[in-house]
Order: C-alpha cells, then sequence, then structure tokens
C-alpha cells in the first residue's frame, strides 16, 4: 500500500552538477542521450521502454529503469531539443524521490564536446530523505566521471567500458 505523506514530513531537496568533457561532436553525443542507446555504452543500464513513437529518446518517451534494491524508476522525457542539444527528464522512484535531469551539449574545441549534467532531487518520504544524505557530491562525482569515461571509451572503441 503507497505511503501517506504526514503533514510534519520534511524533504530534502538537493542539487548536484557536472561538467563532462566529451571527445566527440556534439551532435554525435546528444544522440547517445537516450535510453536504448545508453545501453550500447553504459555498463549496468537497464531499463524497459513503455512508449516511443519513433523507439528512441523523443519529448514524451516514457520508461523504465533498474537498480538493484530499487523499486524501478519511472522516467518521461519532458523536453528534446535536438537544435539547442538540450534534453530533460522528469524520473520518480516510487516511495523514496523524484528528481529532474537536464542535460546540454556544446561544443568545447572541435570535435569535443562540454556536457552540463544537473540533477535537482526531492524526497517523497524518509527512505528518499535517506538516499539524499547518502547521495554526496562525492558519490554524483565519482558516477558523472565513469560516465564521462564510458562515453569516451565507446565512442573510441565501439565497446562498454567494464565497471572496476
Amino acid at each position: 500500500m503507497p505511503q501517506t505523506i504526514s503533514p510534519s514530513f520534511q524533504a530534502k531537496h538537493i542539487a548536484r552538477s557536472y561538467e563532462q568533457t566529451i571527445s566527440a561532436d556534439p551532435s554525435k553525443v546528444f544522440d547517445l542521450l537516450c535510453p536504448v542507446k545508453e545501453a550500447q555504452w553504459l555498463e549496468g543500464w537497464d531499463y524497459t521502454l513503455l512508449h516511443s513513437e519513433s523507439g528512441l529518446a523523443e519529448e514524451g518517451c516514457v520508461f523504465l529503469s533498474r537498480q538493484e534494491g530499487e523499486k524501478d524508476t519511472i522516467w518521461i522525457i519532458t523536453k528534446r531539443d535536438v537544435h539547442s542539444r538540450e534534453i530533460e527528464f522528469v524520473r520518480a522512484t516510487p516511495e523514496s524521490r523524484i528528481a529532474r535531469l537536464t542535460i546540454a551539449v556544446d561544443e568545447k574545441a572541435a570535435n569535443v564536446s562540454k556536457v552540463k549534467i544537473t540533477y535537482v532531487i526531492t524526497a517523497l518520504c524518509e527512505e528518499g530523505n535517506q538516499f539524499l544524505e547518502a547521495f554526496t557530491e562525492e558519490k554524483f562525482t565519482e558516477a558523472m566521471k565513469f560516465w564521462e569515461k564510458s562515453m569516451n571509451y565507446y565512442l573510441e572503441t565501439g565497446k562498454k567500458l567494464r565497471r572496476p
């Protein structure tokens, strides 16, 4: 049975940002920001596509992702602008938290992209508060660095980088 949020509940709220450098043209990088294509380059990405007119990332695309020890996270792409190379996701992990993820891809140099990633997360209950307390800046940065290394490795080799 779903939890009822107590009127006295104090939701924790955090924002985390990271800027990646990816050795590829921005349009190529932006194209990989897709639940289907992410499975090609990010080890451990486990998803189910629920709705997409094209079968790939698009505004209105809905999918689930799985992470051990948690309920499936529900995602919807709320913005996908190919011209500005910006994408926004809203994701909810039931009985834990809700988040907005924005990613902007810009040219840093010839065939080098700057990728700005921002997560804004709000707890939905005490379990969510506990998650946010454990989701330190250090853990976030570690995850973003692995993502950055993984995408660069994939673009260089065509293979997934294995987790250490």
